[in-house]
């Protein structure tokens, strides 16, 4: 029975929770990356894919946790929470496992391969699931926008 209150999180809106995600992630890590590497590690000579241990730690293990954790914890990330969404499981709208969540996170992997293309399927799925909730279960939802409530003066009259 579906719940009348609640609505598949689109496209755009799960875009948007995902470039304030992203800004969060640069604000946090750019200035421990400049600290330990220095103004080098951004310039146009750095073409490896990890710098060294630190950048491994900085770039891909310490976001993986946190994102994991806020997924388990708060069903959402700092981006979602700002928008009103929530990562719930695709069958009883309950919050994720752990393997629900670790299994999401690395599906945004299988997602983003071939040319974003499972990224973008949300705009196309009934359920707006991209590949990664399909691999993992999940769903992205909000509460049903009703309008803005309409303007009452209770003691004017």
């Amino acid at each position: 029975m579906p719940d009348q209150d609640l609505e598949y999180a689109g496209f755009w809106i799960r875009v948007a929770a995902s470039l304030i995600d992203t800004v969060l992630i640069v604000v946090i890590t750019f200035p421990l990356l400049f600290a330990i590497y220095g103004a080098d590690y951004f310039g146009p000579a750095q073409s490896r894919l990890i710098a060294g241990p630190a950048d491994l730690l900085i770039s891909w293990v310490l976001p993986a946790i946190a994102i994991i954790l806020f997924w388990i914890s708060r069903q959402a990330t700092p981006g979602k929470l700002a928008l009103s969404l929530r990562i719930v499981d695709a069958d009883t709208g309950g919050k994720l496992s752990v393997g629900q969540s670790v299994g999401r996170y690395f599906g945004y992997f299988v997602s983003t391969i071939p040319f974003g293309l499972g990224l973008i399927w949300v705009a196309f799925d009934k359920r707006k699931q991209g590949w990664h909730d399909k691999l993992a279960h999940t769903v992205v939802i909000r509460t049903k926008r009703r309008g803005p409530e309409p303007v009452s003066f209770p003691r004017a009259q």
